[in-house]
């Protein structure tokens, strides 16, 4: 992706005892990549420590890593981690290829065997220098055959962004910086929308060559994986940034930042039902990993729109018509109950079970649906989960395998081996919107001219109708109610909980619309789904999109 020349190690020769320590025993001591290498003299193999490194010895080694590592002795740092020949070429990249020098590393208070600690640096590369610092740790472990205590090493130790097999440049980059812009032409920054970094990042490695631009200098983390995108981390020489036009809102973009920030572990994606147009996207935390548009887990009972459709299209129930909610249902070897074991009066509505979101309701319509991989299609054919999405980004697009019997069962109210993200059930719920899938888009088709997944078929309007007449009852008085009250416009919603892998508190999804704006959220382990990813999802529309 980008070059640099590579120049000499930063720093001056390494001092054996630096600081007061001894290095001597390391260089003949240095433990292998296991954490248990190493040759130990006769007169040592007795006396082997074991047992967590003291607190004098955790001292001791992070302050002689710490100083060679400063002073750009790659070997004499690398011989104090568990893992010598991982570790030398990261540390000398440090100096060679990011060319980061004048490297001041402060120690906070150990925790444990933990030492948390700043970096402060300069980089400099053709005449032009900058600062660069940040935070990360190390952990100080005993090597298992030498008995001393040795840095635990992982790349995170070098910088808190570096992966297994990636590196840490500085040079001119290949692919120009770009300048992205909302609909309306507000710039958007990943300092200003934390959530989008990953996003900028993608964008950047696909449209930054033919944006206009001219390139930079830069220090940034090349992944092992070529795929992926590099991640910038210093810019000391502008270039010319070229424009890339996305679908995003900066309003609805900063809503989201801030409704995620609410929980230790959230995601909410935004989407204009007509057009498929993404209009916010946001995690917490933000990780490369993008949660939201790649994650795979059950959507709970969020998925009850797509079950709800495929039942309104067979003609089995209508939104007015009666069906029946028992406390439970058993359908083969698997028993399904209503959350609380709660039931529903004798002639009650189609609507009024999918507002209280019972899930017996929608089981006890299988054996009338005669087809245990009806829902597998109607999510292809109707809703285009599991088609090749071309957002403009990486994500995952759905997926509602063909099952049979109990697990049929279960993805009819999202359990089972439904894998849905956020992205995914936004567009569903902007789907039963309008009744036509319309693939979401992250930058214009008219960017790249790349093809759009279709869906096969739309629904009628009269399932339009029931679908969104249920979900404006769910709104209203629904289980979504309290969290849609705020919530102005034509709006409806849909709540849902999911346990994963015997969780004690399942995960909260919420998905609802406002006129012409759909969105969709989880928070993990957050409960029901009114209760944490609806005020999520409410945050997001009131901003109008």
């Amino acid at each position: 992706m980008r070059s640099g020349a590579k120049v000499a190690v930063v720093g001056g020769a390494f001092v054996l005892v630096a600081g007061g320590i001894g290095y001597g025993a390391y260089n003949v001591l240095g433990d292998t990549g296991d954490g248990g290498g190493g040759t130990q003299s006769a007169s040592q193999s007795s006396k082997v420590k074991t047992g967590p490194p003291s607190a004098e010895e955790i001292a001791e080694t992070s302050k002689g890593f710490f100083d060679a590592w400063a002073a750009g002795d790659a070997a004499a740092a690398a011989l104090l981690t568990n893992n010598e020949a991982g570790a030398e070429p990261v540390l000398a990249s440090y100096g060679e290829d990011a060319h980061i020098g004048k490297v001041k590393i402060t120690p906070g208070p150990a925790v444990g065997t933990k030492v948390p600690y700043t970096v402060r640096a300069t980089v400099a590369y053709e005449g032009k220098s900058k600062p660069l610092s940040y935070a990360s740790e190390l952990t100080v472990v005993r090597g298992l055959t030498t008995g001393k205590a040795l840095v635990d090493w992982e790349p995170t130790v070098v910088h808190p962004q570096l992966t297994e097999g990636a590196t840490l440049k500085t040079g001119e980059s290949s692919t120009p910086a770009i300048e992205a812009v909302d609909r309306n032409g507000t710039v958007l920054t990943k300092e200003k929308y934390p959530s989008l970094g990953p996003i900028l990042d993608t964008l950047r490695q696909k449209y930054g060559e033919t944006s206009g631009g001219s390139a930079g200098i830069e220090t940034w983390i090349e992944p092992a994986d070529a795929s992926q995108p590099d991640v910038n981390l210093l810019t000391l020489s502008q270039g010319k940034p070229g424009k890339v036009q996305t679908t995003l809102d900066a309003n609805a973009q900063a809503a989201a930042e801030r409704a995620v920030k609410k929980f230790s572990e959230a995601s909410v994606v935004a989407v204009k039902p007509s057009t498929g147009a993404i209009r916010a996207v946001a995690n917490n935390p933000v990780t490369e990993f993008n949660v939201a548009l790649q994650g795979k887990q059950a959507p709970g009972s969020t998925l009850k729109i797509m079950t709800a459709a495929m039942l309104l299209e067979k003609g089995l129930v209508t939104a007015n018509g009666a069906a029946e909610c028992p406390p439970d249902v058993r359908y083969y070897t698997r028993t399904i109950e209503n959350l609380g074991r709660f039931s529903l009066p004798d002639g009650s509505t189609f609507t009024q079970s999918f507002a209280k979101s019972c899930n017996t309701a929608f089981i006890k319509m299988i054996d009338d649906v005669g087809d245990d991989s009806a829902l597998a299609k109607e999510a292809r054919e109707v809703f285009g989960i599991g088609l090749d999405w071309k957002t403009g980004v990486v994500t995952s697009d759905g997926s509602v395998p063909e099952e049979v019997q109990g697990e049929a069962a279960a993805q009819y109210i999202g359990q089972g081996t439904v894998q849905m993200n956020v992205l995914n059930m936004a567009s569903i719920t902007a789907t039963a919107r309008t009744g036509t899938f319309r693939q979401p888009v992250i930058v214009p088709q008219s960017l790249d001219n790349r093809e759009l997944a279709t869906a096969s078929r739309s629904l009628s309007p009269s399932v339009v109708q029931q679908l969104n007449t249920m979900m404006r009852a769910t709104a209203a008085w629904g289980t979504g109610a309290k969290a849609m009250a705020g919530v102005g416009g034509d709006k409806g919603a849909k709540t849902g909980s999911a346990e994963v892998d015997g969780q004690d508190t399942s995960n909260s999804w919420f998905t609802g619309f406002s006129n012409d704006l759909a969105a969709a959220a989880v928070v993990q382990t957050g409960g029901h789904g009114g209760d944490a990813a609806g005020p999520v999802v409410a945050e997001v529309l009131k901003t109008g999109g």
